[in-house]
């Protein structure tokens, strides 16, 4: 069985690949197993000072895993309960101790945004598509974007992505401060990896409690906001056909 996350230590940085290409490192339930229990890993190891983030083949990720949901549903289950999971997952790699860098590459979108909003800093190929896709899908998000997209994008931005469900090129995003680096995608692992290393060289302590510090500051009214989100994903699923337009997006040759 192939591994959904592939894990290489370069140095103090530890380097974590969503590997589910054939499905756009789509997420399911063993590659958010496979990642919460690397950041347990890490959070652990003296050795580890920065933990970067990168997808495998043609995208960094995009988004749930929809054969998933819809397994879910036809067995008389709300995704809900899963994509509690993924929302507690990037909430623990938001409160981690140690700096995450989100690598995007090809599709960012949904849960891939979602995953990349966790992180502390974000590089993206000039290439990559980035957007929160729900709404395309009739989809209400459930892993942090409408919490935490406003913050890193702005307020006009965020809402028009989450409104309207566009997909934008990360060129898009260079005024809004998110995207710490957009180059082309020949140098994306050797800016992403001078990036880890110029944190790993501020690592110990004082940087662990001022991560610690900004996640306070960032989580006193979020941390509310998420449950809400939940709440709202769980309330839409049964109410809007969510299942049948889903459906119908995988048989017109989606590969997730």
């Amino acid at each position: 069985m192939t591994e959904p996350l592939l894990v290489e230590q370069c140095g103090p940085v530890r380097w974590l690949w969503l590997n589910r290409p054939e499905r756009r490192n789509a997420l399911d339930v063993t590659l958010i197993e496979a990642l919460d229990k690397q950041i347990t890993g890490a959070e652990a190891d003296p050795a580890t000072a920065v933990v970067a983030v990168a997808g495998n083949g043609p995208s960094f990720c995009a988004g749930g895993d929809f054969r998933q949901f819809l397994d879910l549903h036809d067995r008389g289950h709300n995704p809900v309960g899963f994509l509690t999971d993924v929302s507690a997952c990037f909430t623990r790699i938001a409160g981690s101790t140690k700096p995450w860098v989100a690598v995007l590459h090809g599709h960012a979108v949904a849960g891939g945004l979602e995953l990349a909003l966790a992180c502390d800093v974000v590089v993206a190929a000039d290439t990559t598509l980035i957007g929160d896709g729900h709404l395309a899908r009739r989809l209400v998000p459930a892993g942090g974007s409408s919490v935490r997209l406003p913050g890193a994008v702005g307020r006009g931005l965020s809402r028009w992505l989450l409104l309207t469900g566009e997909l934008l090129p990360a060129t898009a995003f260079a005024g809004t401060g998110w995207l710490r680096a957009i180059v082309p995608e020949a140098d994306l692992h050797t800016t992403a990896d001078r990036l880890c290393r110029q944190l790993a060289d501020r690592a110990g302590p004082a940087q662990q409690r001022l991560k610690t510090l900004l996640h306070r500051i960032d989580g006193v009214a979020p941390e509310h906001a998420l449950r809400e989100e939940l709440a709202a994903f769980a309330d839409n699923w049964p109410a809007s056909s969510v299942a049948d337009a889903l459906r119908a997006f995988l048989d017109h040759g989606d590969n997730r």
